[in-house]
């Protein structure tokens, strides 16, 4: 089977239910003229996670489950709650998460995969499809941990899955704020905006699944202010993205361009593992580096 029956169920739920939900938005969104689809952005959007799922499911049987699955084999912890034990997987698994999506923004190797979610100028729910295409590849090493700790590699799947949906649910602008107690702890679609802006203020943050308070932990958390409205995209938009092979690799290209200069081999690592925007030489900057410019 290429996934578990729960799989199968839970996506059985979701589909009609993502369905539903894009057919109200696009609606009502041409209705109040708001701009909010393009039939362009639209289509890369269902482009890059047929390819992405396409990858995940070549790759979950062939590889990555059976990782898992010698991992689990090997755990040393026991959780015999059932109750205490999905809490758990829910929380770490969450975690774990915003440790992987950190370094995707953190590391322009990772960067160059992850890029290709932020390189719309649209946030809608089909947004939240938008997928980075190659991170099937390396995303199971993350769950590694978990797996050790006694969770079997199915139900890894299935609670990725499960969070997973509701990271694609708060890519809407239809929704301002939720409730105070609410946003203390959990991503919200606000929160989610601020992360997918292109303003300085904004960059690198809110980068939790589902919960925000790893964000607001670790130092990355920015809450949407009314004096700041968010500009989506990238800060240097993707030129010739309508092609579906520039979509995807185009900050491969500018990194090989990067790499290729004449420089020290340090200096070469760097523009491979610093974070996006690093140069020896000034030319770019670190979204840290352009904050920093920003204080008085």
């Amino acid at each position: 089977m290429m996934q578990s029956a729960r799989e199968t169920w839970f996506l059985l739920i979701s589909t009609p239910l993502y369905a539903l939900l894009i057919g109200t938005e696009i609606l009502l969104s041409n209705w109040q003229h708001r701009k909010y689809y393009s039939l362009k952005e639209t289509l890369q959007n269902v482009y890059l996670t047929l390819v992405n799922a396409g990858l995940d499911m070549l790759l979950r049987w062939a590889f990555y489950i059976s990782v898992l699955r010698w991992s689990y084999n090997h755990h040393f912890v026991k959780i015999e709650n059932v109750y205490l034990y999905w809490f758990l997987l829910f929380i770490l698994e969450d975690f774990a998460f915003y440790i992987e999506h950190r370094i995707d923004h953190y590391c322009r190797l990772f960067w160059a995969v992850h890029v290709t979610h932020h390189s719309s100028e649209e946030f809608n729910l089909t947004t939240g499809f938008r997928s980075s295409v190659f991170q099937p590849v390396y995303r199971f090493i993350y769950f590694v941990p978990l797996a050790l700790v006694g969770f079997d590699p199915l139900d890894i799947v299935f609670m990725y899955s499960f969070t997973q949906t509701y990271g694609i649910l708060v890519h809407t602008q239809y929704i301002h704020k939720m409730p105070r107690w609410f946003e203390t702890v959990f991503v919200s679609p606000s929160h989610h905006r601020v992360h997918h802006a292109s303003n300085v203020l904004y960059l690198d943050k809110n980068m939790g699944m589902c919960l925000i308070i790893w964000d607001k932990l670790f130092g990355s958390f920015q809450e949407e202010l009314d004096n700041e409205p968010v500009r989506y995209g990238l800060t240097k938009p993707v030129t010739g993205k309508e092609n579906p092979v520039k979509i995807i690799f185009h900050e491969w290209q500018n990194m090989a361009k990067d790499v290729s200069k004449k420089t020290s081999f340090v200096n070469r690592l760097k523009y491979v593992f610093m974070p996006p925007g690093w140069s020896h030489d000034g030319t770019s900057k670190t979204a840290r580096e352009m904050r920093k410019e920003m204080k008085p």
